[in-house]
């Protein structure tokens, strides 16, 4: 089959790899009718999350048609012929973290658990596509692909709703719910957004859809802060003003109610000078993020308010505002989107009208293709927001 593979630092390659096959009595194997590039895919290609290897087949959203089953897996559950979104996280449903709807900490799905324990301190669930230090599972950016836990995982999709409506139930979509939903969002809340990607638009969205008040956009790319306003938020482009005394302006000197940072360890910053700082620092491996994002939205927040971080961090970062965070009494929430969790309740969304996740995608290309469309998303040509790949 045709598979989009890591080939090494900033570099992707489509090339033929072996078809999957049933390796265990509770895989399934899925046909892919969509794909998609997540920006933390970018953390890959970057080489910033260790252990990735030449030809290991990327991408953890995806979606398509059951065309195997395993014999252990309930056909009340799963069959052959069944529409399904699969969440990114693998989970095996019945350890005690699955149990408290804590799948992206699933104890059972992670073969490499040793590597991630020691990155880590504990280790963490497989992850489709994410490096040997989340499992080594061969990704979705494929004609083909082997779903483990077949059924626990997949979302069988059983109205007429078409990929694009349904693809981003794989992670994006329940990762800005859950960054919203941690904010735990009153109906006066200003709630302000660090990045104003797909994971971004999807957090704005998801805080109005909780009752906030105001949703403040924060980005550089005008066409993704266009998107934001479109979408009715209030965009502030951090190289243009000073965001901290910016977001003071906007909310009467308080600082936003809640801070949400859907950026991770890739952020910019305005000033030129803040940001060479820990561009170097990260490229001589000194440490592993840009936490400008996380830096600014601790600072910004208000005394006794929320900072959900969804954004994702490998490994360790510098200058972190300690001090802030514990004199101030701020509340720092953050994890791995448990996608199991959301997959249903954001589907009823879709299907009533409340959220429109295709709005985000401006890109839509055949899987062979997927080093244009990397290159498109990473170096923001074109305007794109989103890339979706067809098999």
């Amino acid at each position: 089959m045709r598979a989009n593979t890591w080939a090494g630092r900033n570099k992707v390659k489509v090339r033929d790899v072996p078809d999957p096959r049933i390796l265990n009595d509770r895989d399934a194997i899925v046909r892919i009718t969509s794909t998609a590039i997540c920006g933390s895919d970018l953390h890959l290609v970057d080489g910033y999350v260790p252990t990735m290897q030449d030809g290991d087949v990327m991408g953890h959203e995806f979606m398509g048609e059951v065309i195997e089953v395993g014999r252990g897996v309930d056909p009340g559950r799963l069959r052959v012929g069944d529409r399904v979104v699969v969440p990114f996280p693998i989970a095996c449903g019945a350890c005690g973290a699955c149990a408290a709807e804590l799948y992206s900490c699933c104890e059972n799905s992670n073969p490499n658990a040793g590597i991630a324990e020691k990155m880590f301190g504990h280790p963490v669930a497989g992850i489709f596509g994410y490096s040997h230090l989340t499992g080594g599972f061969a990704g979705g950016q494929a004609q083909y692909a082997r779903v483990p836990f077949a059924d626990v995982g997949p979302l069988k999709i059983e109205s007429d709703l078409t990929d694009e409506q349904v693809l981003f139930l794989s992670d994006i979509l329940p990762t800005g719910y859950m960054g919203a939903e941690m904010c735990d969002i009153q109906s006066t809340d200003v709630v302000a957004v660090w990045g104003a990607g797909p994971v971004g638009q999807f957090a704005m969205d998801s805080a109005r859809a909780l009752g906030a008040a105001k949703v403040i956009a924060i980005d550089k790319e005008p066409y993704r802060l266009q998107m934001a306003e479109r979408a009715g938020h209030t965009p502030v482009n951090f190289e243009e003003v000073d965001v901290r005394s910016r977001l003071l302006e906007l909310t009467g000197g308080r600082g936003p109610d809640k801070c949400i940072d859907a950026v991770g360890m890739e952020a910019s910053h305005g000033a030129a000078h803040v940001h060479a700082y820990d561009r170097i620092k990260q490229a001589v491996r000194s440490e592993t993020e840009r936490p400008h994002a996380l830096r600014q939205a601790i600072l910004s927040c208000r005394s006794g308010g929320i900072v959900s971080v969804i954004g994702v961090y490998g490994g360790f970062l510098d200058k972190f505002p300690a001090g802030a965070w514990m004199n101030r009494a701020l509340t720092l929430r953050t994890g791995q989107c448990h996608v199991q969790r959301y997959m249903k309740p954001l589907l009823q969304r879709i299907e009533r009208g409340e959220i429109d996740p295709t709005r985000v995608i401006t890109h839509t290309l055949p899987l062979d293709q997927a080093e244009r469309g990397f290159e498109i998303f990473k170096n923001k040509q074109d305007n794109c927001e989103k890339v979706v790949l067809k098999p």
